[in-house]
């Protein structure tokens, strides 16, 4: 299966890099984007749902 990953739409093509996330219905993979090749977090849609709300808060 082939990844589709997405950026902040607050990064830009030419500033600082950030990380990068790809979903599937099962997972969420992190990676970072200066690394794209490198190491990757998979952590479950609960999981990622509950660290953005309380990155939010």
């Amino acid at each position: 299966m082939t990844l589709e990953w997405f950026k902040s739409s607050h990064s830009t093509a030419d500033g600082p890099s950030c990380v990068e996330v790809a979903a599937t219905p099962r997972t969420v993979h992190v990676r970072d984007s200066k690394d794209p090749d490198g190491p990757q977090l998979t952590i479950t849609p609960a999981a990622w749902a509950d660290f953005i709300r309380r990155t939010a808060e």
